[in-house]
């Protein structure tokens, strides 16, 4: 066999490993997937993920393990998917915490946006405007009103700096002309314990934590932060009802791949958690949790994601919100 031939044969052999390997999604998946969730055990999007996990392994075939990494902002949990294989074997469980983090930390070791793939939006929970019921206002001009009136001397409260909480409120403060002084806790628990107590004025957490307190009368609901009203506050309205045109903000959570992950592969885990989200189990415990199903294509997520990072962006430069 001439060196020529044997050259060719070599290569040959290299190619077809490299169109029939791992880019292969006829076969998808062979082995378990993990997701990657880069918060504590618990959260807010823990727990639909798991429930999530367990419908979509039954779908696959294959186990979904969920993974928790949380630290740094979620940025060493996303760092571990950035550097995974794109095979689709090693997904992320996205939130805004995610298109916050892109503008938040300078020198992070991957780009939140370019060194993934979306695959989906899952879904997405409004926040709630409420006030201790010793500030004196029941609707959110009043509010806004009232802290133009004393301006620099109503606190609100926040889970920490550049937190959701903390960027809704820094959001609306903007849109309103309201001077208000953010007061950051070192999670949501203090912060909300305070503001029962009278400690703080105002905040803007998710509204499923809140509809307890809010029932109870100790918290008063101003407004919910959606394009539409809250299924489970539906006689409060929109901030953007109350005269506040465009204001709209999420707690969010969806997946994403490393970058390069075969397009196939990509349609066919979008395909399967969309029909996840339509099981009734599913969708009976997002309805209780507060979380609207979204189920979109991967475009339409990529598309939010990149609007979420460029709004998140602007309200952090203007508030000048470091990491704590």
């Amino acid at each position: 066999m001439s060196l020529l031939h044997r050259l060719s044969l070599v290569l040959a052999t290299v190619l077809t490993v490299h169109v029939t390997g791992p880019v292969r999604a006829d076969d998808f998946p062979s082995r378990p997937l993990r997701v990657i969730v880069p918060f504590s055990p618990g959260g807010a999007v823990d727990g639909p993920m798991r429930l999530i996990a367990q419908h979509l392994s039954q779908r696959l075939g294959q186990p979904v393990v969920v993974e928790n990494k949380p630290g740094a902002g979620a940025t060493i949990g996303t760092d571990v998917v950035a550097k995974a294989a794109p095979d689709g074997y090693t997904l992320l469980l996205a939130s805004q915490t995610n298109a916050i983090s892109a503008t938040l930390y300078s020198n992070l070791p991957f780009d939140p946006i370019e060194d993934f793939t979306p695959v989906t939006l899952i879904g997405r929970e409004p926040g709630v405007v409420v006030v201790n019921p010793a500030v004196p206002v029941t609707s959110l001009q009043q509010l806004i009103a009232y802290v133009k009136e004393r301006p620099g001397q109503i606190d609100y409260a926040s889970s920490g700096n550049g937190s959701g909480q903390h960027l809704f409120a820094a959001l609306l403060a903007s849109r309103t002309g309201m001077k208000m002084n953010h007061v950051p806790y070192r999670g949501s628990g203090q912060a909300t314990t305070d503001l029962l107590g009278g400690v703080v004025a105002m905040s803007i957490p998710g509204t499923a934590g809140m509809v307890g307190h809010i029932k109870a009368g100790k918290l008063r609901p101003l407004a919910v932060t959606g394009s539409t009203r809250s299924q489970q506050l539906p006689e409060v309205q929109t901030v953007a009802e109350q005269g506040v045109a465009g204001y709209e903000a999420y707690v969010w959570m969806g997946l994403l791949a490393p970058k390069g992950t075969p397009p196939a592969i990509i349609d066919k885990i979008y395909r399967d958690v969309k029909d996840v989200l339509a099981g009734n189990e599913v969708k009976s415990y997002m309805a209780t949790a507060g979380i609207e199903i979204v189920g979109s294509t991967p475009a339409e997520f990529g598309a939010f994601f990149r609007h979420e990072r460029t709004q998140w962006a602007k309200i952090i430069k203007e508030t000048g919100a470091k990491a704590d």
